[in-house]
Protein backbone atom coordinates (compact mmCIF):
# COMPACT_ATOMS: atom_id res chain seq x y z
CA UNK A 1 0.00 0.00 0.00
CA UNK A 2 1.43 3.46 -1.22
CA UNK A 3 1.15 6.37 1.56
CA UNK A 4 0.44 9.85 -0.14
CA UNK A 5 1.63 12.89 1.50
CA UNK A 6 -0.56 16.36 0.69
CA UNK A 7 1.37 19.64 0.41
CA UNK A 8 -0.54 22.42 1.85
CA UNK A 9 -1.99 24.76 -0.63
CA UNK A 10 -0.82 27.58 1.51
CA UNK A 11 2.51 26.61 0.87
CA UNK A 12 2.06 26.12 -2.72
CA UNK A 13 1.23 29.68 -3.37
CA UNK A 14 3.36 32.25 -4.15
CA UNK A 15 5.12 34.58 -1.04
CA UNK A 16 5.06 38.03 -1.28
CA UNK A 17 8.32 39.65 -2.02
CA UNK A 18 10.37 41.34 0.41
CA UNK A 19 10.61 45.03 0.29
CA UNK A 20 13.46 45.86 -1.72
CA UNK A 21 15.79 48.77 0.04
CA UNK A 22 14.93 51.30 -2.03
CA UNK A 23 11.54 50.67 -1.80
CA UNK A 24 12.27 51.04 2.69
CA UNK A 25 14.23 53.91 1.61
CA UNK A 26 11.37 55.81 -0.21
CA UNK A 27 8.91 54.71 2.62
CA UNK A 28 11.42 56.37 5.04
CA UNK A 29 12.07 59.48 3.26
CA UNK A 30 8.59 60.25 3.19
CA UNK A 31 8.43 61.59 6.96
CA UNK A 32 11.50 63.64 6.27
CA UNK A 33 10.05 64.97 3.66
CA UNK A 34 7.21 66.38 5.69
CA UNK A 35 8.56 67.23 8.82
CA UNK A 36 11.00 69.76 6.07
CA UNK A 37 7.80 70.82 4.41
CA UNK A 38 6.31 71.93 7.90
CA UNK A 39 9.34 73.18 9.62
CA UNK A 40 9.50 75.68 6.13
CA UNK A 41 5.89 76.56 6.40
CA UNK A 42 6.58 77.31 10.38
CA UNK A 43 9.56 79.82 9.37
CA UNK A 44 7.12 81.63 6.51
CA UNK A 45 4.85 82.49 9.02
CA UNK A 46 2.25 79.92 7.36
CA UNK A 47 1.72 78.54 11.13
CA UNK A 48 1.96 81.14 13.80
CA UNK A 49 4.04 81.00 17.36
CA UNK A 50 1.56 79.34 19.46
CA UNK A 51 -0.74 78.38 16.85
CA UNK A 52 -2.08 74.68 16.59
CA UNK A 53 -1.62 72.48 13.61
CA UNK A 54 -4.06 70.59 12.04
CA UNK A 55 -5.02 66.96 13.12
CA UNK A 56 -2.96 63.92 12.22
CA UNK A 57 -6.21 63.10 10.39
CA UNK A 58 -6.12 66.47 8.44
CA UNK A 59 -2.47 66.24 7.73
CA UNK A 60 -2.51 62.48 6.58
CA UNK A 61 -4.77 63.64 3.74
CA UNK A 62 -3.03 66.70 2.71
CA UNK A 63 0.34 64.81 2.43
CA UNK A 64 -1.45 61.02 1.39
CA UNK A 65 0.00 59.37 3.72
CA UNK A 66 -1.05 57.69 6.98
CA UNK A 67 -0.87 58.54 10.38
CA UNK A 68 1.74 56.84 11.30
CA UNK A 69 4.10 58.43 8.73
CA UNK A 70 2.94 61.96 10.31
CA UNK A 71 3.48 61.31 13.63
CA UNK A 72 7.25 60.75 13.08
CA UNK A 73 7.29 63.81 10.95
CA UNK A 74 5.36 65.86 14.20
CA UNK A 75 8.02 63.96 16.62
CA UNK A 76 10.96 64.65 14.93
CA UNK A 77 9.81 68.51 14.59
CA UNK A 78 9.44 68.70 18.93
CA UNK A 79 12.67 67.37 19.15
CA UNK A 80 14.51 70.21 17.50
CA UNK A 81 12.04 72.01 19.85
CA UNK A 82 10.12 73.85 16.55
CA UNK A 83 6.93 71.99 17.98
CA UNK A 84 5.18 70.89 21.05
CA UNK A 85 2.46 68.53 22.00
CA UNK A 86 -0.17 68.96 24.69
CA UNK A 87 -2.20 65.96 25.83
CA UNK A 88 -5.50 66.10 24.84
CA UNK A 89 -5.14 69.34 23.06
CA UNK A 90 -3.13 68.58 19.64
CA UNK A 91 0.00 69.90 18.44
CA UNK A 92 1.35 73.46 18.74
CA UNK A 93 3.82 75.73 17.40
CA UNK A 94 6.48 76.88 20.19
CA UNK A 95 6.11 79.99 20.92
CA UNK A 96 9.05 81.76 22.07
CA UNK A 97 12.62 82.10 23.48
CA UNK A 98 12.99 83.65 26.96
CA UNK A 99 16.55 85.37 27.90
CA UNK A 100 16.48 85.72 31.88
CA UNK A 101 18.18 87.61 34.08
CA UNK A 102 19.19 85.98 37.86
CA UNK A 103 19.58 88.89 39.76
CA UNK A 104 20.60 90.36 43.33
CA UNK A 105 16.88 91.37 44.04
CA UNK A 106 14.37 88.40 42.03
CA UNK A 107 11.33 89.10 40.78
CA UNK A 108 9.29 87.75 38.49
CA UNK A 109 7.10 89.84 37.28
CA UNK A 110 9.59 92.45 36.62
CA UNK A 111 11.94 89.55 34.66
CA UNK A 112 8.99 89.30 32.45
CA UNK A 113 8.72 92.85 31.87
CA UNK A 114 12.10 93.18 31.28
CA UNK A 115 11.70 90.52 28.73
CA UNK A 116 8.76 92.44 27.27
CA UNK A 117 6.61 89.69 28.52
CA UNK A 118 3.52 89.22 31.05
CA UNK A 119 4.07 87.01 33.41
CA UNK A 120 2.40 85.73 36.74
CA UNK A 121 2.89 82.87 39.34
CA UNK A 122 0.49 79.79 39.45
CA UNK A 123 0.10 77.74 42.55
CA UNK A 124 -0.80 74.39 41.73
CA UNK A 125 -0.02 72.43 45.16
CA UNK A 126 0.84 73.39 49.17
CA UNK A 127 1.93 71.46 51.78
CA UNK A 128 3.95 71.63 55.04
CA UNK A 129 6.87 69.20 55.09
CA UNK A 130 9.77 68.86 57.27
CA UNK A 131 12.80 69.53 56.59
CA UNK A 132 15.37 67.35 54.67
CA UNK A 133 19.19 68.04 56.29
CA UNK A 134 20.00 69.92 53.12
CA UNK A 135 16.71 72.16 53.12
CA UNK A 136 17.77 72.72 56.64
CA UNK A 137 21.25 74.03 56.15
CA UNK A 138 20.03 76.16 52.91
CA UNK A 139 17.47 77.94 55.38
CA UNK A 140 19.54 77.90 58.63
CA UNK A 141 16.86 76.11 60.84
CA UNK A 142 17.00 72.93 62.77
CA UNK A 143 16.58 69.45 60.33
CA UNK A 144 12.97 67.91 60.77
CA UNK A 145 11.75 71.87 61.14
CA UNK A 146 8.61 72.50 59.56
CA UNK A 147 8.25 73.97 55.97
CA UNK A 148 5.94 75.65 54.32
CA UNK A 149 6.16 74.00 50.43
CA UNK A 150 4.20 75.53 47.98
CA UNK A 151 4.35 73.81 43.96
CA UNK A 152 4.45 77.13 41.87
CA UNK A 153 4.15 77.13 37.80
CA UNK A 154 5.65 80.40 36.44
CA UNK A 155 3.68 81.22 33.21
CA UNK A 156 4.39 83.85 30.21
CA UNK A 157 1.95 84.74 27.79
CA UNK A 158 0.12 81.59 29.10
CA UNK A 159 2.46 79.22 28.65
CA UNK A 160 5.01 77.63 31.00
CA UNK A 161 8.09 79.36 31.66
CA UNK A 162 9.60 77.08 34.27
CA UNK A 163 8.09 74.88 37.63
CA UNK A 164 9.18 75.41 40.99
CA UNK A 165 9.22 73.61 44.33
CA UNK A 166 9.70 76.78 47.11
CA UNK A 167 9.86 76.19 50.87
CA UNK A 168 9.80 78.47 53.36
CA UNK A 169 10.11 78.48 57.37
CA UNK A 170 7.38 77.90 59.50
CA UNK A 171 5.76 79.43 61.60
CA UNK A 172 7.23 82.52 59.97
CA UNK A 173 5.45 82.38 56.96
CA UNK A 174 2.24 80.29 57.90
CA UNK A 175 -0.42 82.18 55.67
CA UNK A 176 1.67 82.88 52.64
CA UNK A 177 0.26 80.30 49.89
CA UNK A 178 -3.20 82.18 50.13
CA UNK A 179 -1.38 85.72 49.31
CA UNK A 180 0.54 84.28 46.98
CA UNK A 181 -2.75 82.45 45.34
CA UNK A 182 -4.56 85.67 45.19
CA UNK A 183 -1.97 87.80 43.77
CA UNK A 184 0.48 85.45 41.83
CA UNK A 185 3.61 86.94 43.43
CA UNK A 186 6.14 85.49 45.89
CA UNK A 187 7.22 88.96 46.69
CA UNK A 188 3.72 90.20 47.61
CA UNK A 189 3.65 86.88 49.99
CA UNK A 190 6.65 88.34 51.11
CA UNK A 191 5.40 91.94 52.02
CA UNK A 192 2.15 90.62 54.04
CA UNK A 193 4.51 88.96 56.01
CA UNK A 194 6.71 92.13 56.74
CA UNK A 195 9.46 91.29 54.10
CA UNK A 196 9.78 94.90 52.54
CA UNK A 197 12.90 93.98 50.63
CA UNK A 198 15.00 90.63 50.19
CA UNK A 199 18.18 89.54 48.15
CA UNK A 200 19.20 86.29 45.90
CA UNK A 201 22.31 84.95 48.26
CA UNK A 202 22.91 82.22 45.69
CA UNK A 203 22.02 80.41 42.54
CA UNK A 204 23.64 77.05 41.68
CA UNK A 205 22.72 76.24 38.10
CA UNK A 206 22.69 72.83 36.12
CA UNK A 207 21.41 70.75 33.47
CA UNK A 208 19.38 67.71 33.61
CA UNK A 209 16.83 65.38 32.04
CA UNK A 210 13.46 66.11 33.26
CA UNK A 211 11.20 63.45 35.25
CA UNK A 212 7.97 62.85 33.42
CA UNK A 213 5.96 64.95 36.00
CA UNK A 214 8.64 67.97 35.24
CA UNK A 215 8.10 67.61 31.59
CA UNK A 216 4.68 67.17 31.62
CA UNK A 217 4.33 70.96 33.22
CA UNK A 218 7.08 72.62 31.17
CA UNK A 219 5.05 70.80 27.67
CA UNK A 220 7.77 68.71 26.68
CA UNK A 221 9.26 65.36 25.84
CA UNK A 222 11.11 63.80 28.92
CA UNK A 223 14.15 63.48 25.69
CA UNK A 224 14.77 67.14 26.04
CA UNK A 225 16.79 68.74 28.75
CA UNK A 226 16.06 71.42 31.14
CA UNK A 227 17.94 73.98 33.12
CA UNK A 228 17.82 73.29 37.13
CA UNK A 229 18.25 76.58 39.44
CA UNK A 230 18.85 75.61 43.22
CA UNK A 231 18.36 79.42 45.31
CA UNK A 232 18.00 80.56 48.20
CA UNK A 233 16.88 84.02 49.12
CA UNK A 234 17.41 85.98 51.95
CA UNK A 235 15.87 89.31 54.25
CA UNK A 236 17.33 92.49 54.71
CA UNK A 237 18.89 90.90 57.56
CA UNK A 238 20.71 88.10 56.17
CA UNK A 239 18.16 85.40 57.06
CA UNK A 240 17.02 82.96 54.89
CA UNK A 241 13.44 82.87 53.81
CA UNK A 242 13.24 80.69 51.06
CA UNK A 243 15.04 77.67 49.11
CA UNK A 244 13.90 77.26 45.63
CA UNK A 245 14.52 74.19 43.11
CA UNK A 246 13.23 75.47 39.66
CA UNK A 247 12.99 73.85 36.01
CA UNK A 248 13.34 75.56 33.42
CA UNK A 249 12.95 74.30 29.47
CA UNK A 250 16.64 74.36 28.10
CA UNK A 251 15.61 74.82 24.69
CA UNK A 252 13.24 77.87 25.14
CA UNK A 253 15.47 79.58 27.73
CA UNK A 254 18.50 81.00 28.33
CA UNK A 255 19.96 82.09 31.91
CA UNK A 256 21.94 85.14 32.01
CA UNK A 257 23.46 86.02 35.80
CA UNK A 258 23.82 89.42 36.76
CA UNK A 259 26.40 90.74 39.47
CA UNK A 260 24.19 93.61 40.15
CA UNK A 261 20.42 95.62 39.96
Amino acid sequence: MTSTTTTPASALAPRPAAATTTERTARDSFWIRIAADLAEAIARGVYLPGQRLPSEHALAEQFGVNRHTIRRSLANLCSQGLLRVTQGSGTYVEEFAVDLALVKRPRFQRSMALAGLRGALRVTGASTVRATAAQARSLAVPARSSLLCLQVIGEAEGQPLHCSERFFPLPRFVGLEAVVRETGSITAGFEAHGVADYTRHHSRITAQMPEAAIAAQLHQPVSRPVLFVESVNVDTAGVPIEYARAWFPGDRTSLTVAHDD
